[in-house]
């Protein structure tokens, strides 16, 4: 399919001749160019409107969770029919591998994976290697290793009816893949037999595949989407099942790649015990031996990733694979029909895999944070690393898992957009002479007035501000330095009976979408943070951005972060910005300076065409992701067969699974069901 833009919107303000610039600088075969937009002016919508006049699959790069699941709601609703995906880091809560040599501490990964962001992964990434009208919004992490895109192709499951294969051998095929055989808590990742029948719960969480035997032969496929309500519909055409993990390579590659560690292994021994470092050498062979048994039994083991580049064949030091290369991997059989029942595929007129000759586009959004962060990823993992292959807890080679260095990034770089209100000198200086004006908003709508008050009672002061706004019913941001300050300010709030509410990095990554749009709806009136409270959010309710401590110059308080912040109330008629500081810092003059020349361009063009400036009317979107275990327990609750009707009404059924859950305490499976059972009794 091709993209296909909906909206009912038409480019107007500075929004047209950003377009025209941006697509005949593409179309000309400009590598870097940067979008200088102002807050407000529809950024996002020319983003869109470039990448269906180019119509080529497009990686957005954010730089947190936040604003990539704001900028992934947009995409998929101006490209409601084709692929838009959510691609961030999917952990709740990490802790990385490491040694502190000082203390003899040694810290095991320890990390709390969030299974729907998971699902989101697998989802982008099959999509990237099956379609050419997708779109990737992903947040910085996007550079660090998740696998050969090739092994992750290559080992997927080609499944058609009348394909000769064993109801056995499948199976086997399926555990390869690292589905997990389960029978009782069917959820994405796993699957179930039911005598001649296979059902499977693809690893996306979308839909349910259900594979029915005659015999050593494949006599049927149905799918269905996972809901309540949903039936199985017959599937005449080929199905491709990808791996349930991204560390996943071909059996016999798996084989070679265990030699090859063990080589490694016996060679990194024998240069510890010539320099007697007896525990390092107990501790190297005990933990990578473990490793070895667990990838020859089941084709994984705990921290599979520090041996990628053996089983990905990669030189010593040579890059790793990222998000970035899925979009760059030439897969020649997107349009290619399989030909055969092992998943073997036919080469386009004998193309090998390779980089993909038609290339990608590449947006860089909020690039002044962006990039820096990108330079940034690759240093401070490479020294944990050396610590623990010093210290005998890993090979020398797990020092190639890692993020891309800057340098690999750039090299990897196809057509790049660069886009911010405030680009840095490195955008403007890879951009040169293409630097697009985005300055005229379509609204007409002003940047907002700027009032610079001292720190004494500023709290007291910013209660009677916000008591103002929130009788004309509109939101307040308030700006902290720090995460406990934002906490206390939030409490102090509510503690006056003024609804707020914080937000920081330790809101959890699936949590922050609904905690702004719950601001939006009006459920609280303040919202309190510091850092995801600036580049990009899409606030038009909000009509004072108070910060606090205004003049502590630094990272915090620069140009650059005092304009975008400001930025967030530039979307309301009565927008306005209090500057909290006992001084005017270079900062915050250079700030104030700029959103006022802003402001005169805006003025003139309003006067010149007439324009009275409007409220920007935005709508408020659902984050639309359910949690997987809910999904599950709905499934559970069709009474173990998967077969397609509505919820089964035997209370029986749900109260015997309920008892279950209990006895394995699973207390809060045994709830959810409980709640099920109350559901169907109003019924």
């Amino acid at each position: 399919m091709e993209f296909k833009l909906e909206s009912k919107f038409k480019p107007a303000g500075d929004q047209p001749q950003a377009i025209q610039k941006l697509t005949a600088n593409l179309m000309s075969g400009i590598k870097h160019q940067t979008l200088l937009g102002v807050t407000g002016s529809g950024k996002t919508h020319t983003m869109a409107r470039v990448i269906e006049k180019i119509q080529k699959p497009t990686l957005i790069i954010s730089p947190n969770k936040t604003l990539a699941a704001q900028l992934y709601q947009e995409m998929k609703e101006f490209f409601p029919h084709n692929g838009v995906h959510y691609f961030v880091s999917y952990y709740d809560y990490y802790q990385p591998e490491a040694y502190i040599p000082q203390t003899d501490t040694y810290i095991e990964k320890d990390a709390k994976i969030n299974q729907e962001i998971d699902r989101l992964r697998h989802s982008a990434t099959q999509d990237i290697l099956s379609r050419r009208d997708v779109i990737v919004v992903a947040s910085v992490s996007c550079i660090y290793n998740i696998g050969s895109p090739e092994n992750y192709q290559n080992v997927s499951l080609q499944i058609r009816p009348g394909q000769k294969i064993s109801r056995k051998d499948f199976m086997l095929n399926l555990i390869t893949l690292q589905y997990k055989r389960n029978d009782i808590d069917f959820k994405p990742g796993t699957f179930r037999v039911r005598g001649e029948m296979i059902e499977i719960y693809l690893v996306t969480g979308e839909k349910l595949l259900r594979v029915e035997f005659s015999g050593n032969k494949i006599s049927n496929t149905s799918i269905s989407p996972v809901g309540p309500h949903s039936n199985f519909k017959l599937q005449d055409s080929s199905f491709t099942l990808y791996p349930a993990t991204f560390w996943v390579a071909p059996q016999d590659k798996v084989n070679l790649a265990i030699e090859n560690i063990k080589l490694e292994l016996q060679e990194r021994l024998k240069e510890l015990k010539q320099r007697n470092k007896l525990v390092e050498y107990q501790r190297l062979e005990r933990k990578t031996n473990y490793d070895l048994e667990m990838l020859k039994e089941t084709g994984w083991c705990q921290g599979i990733e520090n041996y990628s580049s053996q089983l990905e064949f990669r030189k010593p030091g040579s890059p790793p694979f990222s998000l970035v290369d899925y979009f760059n991997y030439f897969n020649p059989v997107r349009n290619s029909p399989p030909t055969g029942p092992s998943g073997a595929r036919k080469r386009a007129g004998g193309v090998s895999n390779g980089v993909n000759p038609d290339g990608s586009l590449i947006f860089i959004d909020e690039s002044h944070i962006s990039v820096p962060q990108i330079k940034a990823m690759s240093i401070g993992d490479k020294a944990r690393k050396e610590t623990l292959i010093d210290f005998g807890f890993r090979l020398p080679s797990a020092i190639d898992n890692r993020p891309l260095k800057f340098t690999e990034f750039q090299e990897r770089q196809k057509q790049t957009i660069y886009v911010s209100a405030t680009p840095a000198p490195y955008e403007l200086e890879r951009s040169g002479k293409d630097v697009i004006e985005q300055i005229i908003r379509p609204t007409g709508l002003l940047e907002p007035s700027i009032e610079v008050k001292k720190t004494e009672n500023q709290i007291k002061d910013l209660m009677n501000e916000i008591e103002k706004e929130v009788t004309k019913k509109h939101r307040v941001l308030v700006i902290t330095l720090t995460k406990r300050l934002a906490e206390e300010i939030s409490t102090y709030l509510e503690e006056r009976n003024i609804k707020s509410q914080y937000l920081h990095s330790e809101v959890k990554t699936m949590e922050r979408p609904e905690v702004l749009k719950n601001f939006r709806q009006g459920k609280f009136d303040v919202l309190v943070g510091i850092n995801l409270l600036r580049e990009g959010l899409d606030l038009p309710e909000v009509a004072l951005v108070a910060i606090l401590d205004a003049d502590k110059e630094g990272f915090l308080r620069n140009k650059t972060t005092l304009i975008q912040t400001m930025g967030r109330a530039a979307r309301h008629l009565q927008g306005r910005v209090i500057l909290y500081g006992d001084k005017i810092t270079m900062s915050m003059q250079g700030a104030i300076d700029e959103i006022n020349r802003r402001r005169k361009i805006q003025e003139a063009y309003n006067k010149k065409h007439h324009i009275t400036p409007t409220a920007i009317i935005k709508d408020i979107r659902d984050w639309g992701f359910s949690k997987p275990e809910d999904v599950a327990l709905e499934f559970s609750a069709r009474g173990g067969s998967a077969s397609g009707g509505d919820l089964v009404q035997d209370r029986k059924l749900l109260e015997k699974e309920m008892k279950i859950a209990a006895k394995n305490l699973d207390f809060e499976r045994a709830a959810k069901i409980r709640d099920l059972i109350d559901n169907f009794n109003k019924k």
